[in-house]
């Protein structure tokens, strides 16, 4: 798993590693059983602070993704083919959900356009589309916020 990491960008950089290990686990990069590399050295390889990376890391724990023990350091414990999620996750996933297509409507983007979104982003995870979702998006390219095409 390879980080790249925006170190001026607005997103804080331990929000960064724990979103990019949330992907790489998404496409399978990192399955359960993974180690991840120790905090003082991911951060000596970041050039970052290992608080940094020890938060992200927490988060991840929090999150019910990573196992942290100090004889095997940090371990992926769930991937997408360990069984459904807990019901608490299931629902905050759909609050964050929520938000995010508010703020997606809010700024312009149609139905058909947030769907196209999500039919993209799970074919990204090598996940199918569900044939309803297929049927009501066309293969094509997601168009940007902002794109006036």
């Amino acid at each position: 798993m390879i980080l790249t990491l925006d170190l001026t960008g607005e997103v804080p950089i331990y929000q960064q590693i724990r979103d990019q290990v949330v992907a790489a686990i998404a496409v399978g990069d990192l399955v359960a059983g993974s180690p991840l590399p120790a905090t003082r050295q991911l951060a000596a390889d970041l050039g970052i602070n290992f608080h940094t990376v020890n938060k992200a890391y927490d988060l991840l724990r929090q999150e019910g993704l990573l196992i942290l023990n100090r004889r095997t350091g940090a371990v992926v414990q769930r991937d997408p083919g360990s069984g459904p999620p807990s019901a608490e996750f299931a629902e905050q996933w759909r609050l964050r959900l929520h938000t995010l297509l508010a703020e997606a409507v809010a700024q312009g983007l149609d139905g058909p356009a947030a769907l196209a979104a999500c039919a993209t982003t799970l074919r990204d995870f090598g996940l199918p589309v569900p044939p309803v979702l297929s049927a009501a998006v066309p293969d094509t390219p997601v168009p940007e916020l902002g794109d006036s095409t």
